[in-house]
């Protein structure tokens, strides 16, 4: 027997016991998969160069390719047709090889600890049954040596970005440090939309348990599960597709996210096809949509649960209409449970574009934060002009978001 097919079959035992719970021995067997490969298998010098995690070239190591072998994919050394769905590889620069089952199955004690070094922005590999999404970025702060419990951000992109795009342009990993927050940044698949867009106008990545949303929070409980999360912290945020991703997220979510953050998007079930993706953006979603908040969630999440939301939308906005900004606050405020009182200022950023500012409150509690900036397109406010999607001159959409996220954890 080769040693590829040694490897697959181990790796597939493993599978196996991730899926019945029993997570030492899946640990055994995946050990046993990865340190059972004979250096005669591709074995590669010392100076011997690879595609590393973060697809920068590092010397090669005892047991793994120098390069990948023909008509082979290849990711940290090891055939792609070999990572199951219940395994995760994940090599970050200067760290020995490893794999690891599935954090979403199995009791909290058997997971594994955090494997990424303080005050580090790394590519994950990321693997799941039927899921094109094969990797993400994880942001991990200074502080994360101490041990204590941090927030966790789920920053989704943009159409036409990705997660560096989109971390250079928000500028959210300085945010996040200062903060001592973990920030999970997922890359959309080019196989999944040719333009990076993520698909909230498909049924399919609109339900919880499936699609999209599905494969996105196997990726926070990923993290959650590698990493000491609060999880009376989590939140997540978006711009654009993104955006409207996000709202999914808190609407099919809301056990899980304390607080959703929406730029330049749309309501959850603002669409259920294309065209009527593209009327949404041009006008605004039809009367007939879903509420983003709005749950469908099993019976032990209250119906009508609301998340605190804030929004940032520019009223010259010639991509996704200011109308989808409004109609995002109308269905928040749409959950209130008494009067709701409207605290408007209006200012002007250290850059001198001017906005308006909304907070809505019912009975103590925060509904909703609206900022509509004036004359401002489809472009992260504030954000840093080295990344695609921003407007410097903007009030900082990153710092007023992570404020509100922070002091709104889940009760």
């Amino acid at each position: 027997m080769d040693w590829n097919h040694n490897l697959k079959q181990l790796l597939g035992n493993a599978t196996d016991l991730v899926r019945k719970g029993q997570l030492a021995d899946a640990t055994r067997a995946i050990q046993q998969a990865l340190g059972g490969i004979p250096a005669t298998a591709g074995a590669a010098s010392a100076t011997a160069p690879h595609a590393g995690a973060t697809g920068t070239l590092r010397e090669g190591r005892a047991g793994m390719p120098a390069s990948s072998p023909a008509g082979t994919g290849w990711r940290n050394g090891f055939a792609q047709a070999d990572v199951e769905d219940a395994v995760v590889i994940d090599l970050p620069e200067d760290t020995p090889a490893r794999a690891q089952p599935s954090p979403t199955t199995g009791p909290a004690s058997a997971r594994r600890p955090a494997t990424q070094a303080p005050d580090s922005f790394t590519r994950v590999a990321f693997a799941l049954a039927g899921a094109p999404q094969d990797h993400y970025y994880l942001y991990v702060p200074p502080g994360a040596d101490t041990g204590a419990p941090m927030p966790l951000l789920l920053m989704l992109h943009g159409c036409t970005q990705n997660p560096e795009d989109f971390a250079t342009g928000t500028g959210m990993n300085g945010a996040a440090a200062r903060a001592n927050a973990l920030v999970l940044y997922p890359a959309q698949a080019g196989s999944a939309n040719p333009k990076a867009c993520w698909n909230w106008f498909r049924p399919q990545d609109q339900r919880r348990g499936g699609g999209e949303p599905a494969t996105l929070v196997a990726m926070v409980r990923e993290v959650m599960a590698r990493h000491p999360v609060d999880s009376n912290r989590v939140y997540v945020a978006g711009l654009s597709a993104g955006g409207a991703m996000a709202a999914l997220l808190a609407r099919e979510y809301p056990d899980l996210f304390a607080a959703v953050g929406v730029h330049s998007g749309l309501s959850a079930g603002a669409a259920q096809n294309v065209m009527a993706a593209l009327s949404a953006m041009k006008t605004g979603a039809k009367a007939a949509s879903t509420s983003p908040f709005a749950t469908t969630t099993p019976p032990v999440i209250q119906l009508g649960t609301a998340l605190p939301l804030i929004v940032f939308h520019g009223d010259a906005d010639a991509t996704v209409h200011a109308r989808n900004g409004e109609q995002l606050v109308e269905t928040a405020l749409a959950a209130a449970e008494s009067e709701v009182r409207p605290a408007v200022t209006t200012g002007r950023s250290a850059h001198g574009q001017g906005y308006t500012r909304t907070l809505y409150q019912s009975g103590g509690a925060t509904l909703a934060e609206h900022w509509v900036l004036h004359g401002g397109g489809h472009a992260w406010a504030g954000g840093d002009a080295r990344g695609s999607h921003t407007d410097p001159r903007g009030v900082s959409a990153t710092e007023e978001m992570l404020r509100f996220f922070l002091a709104h954890p889940r009760c």
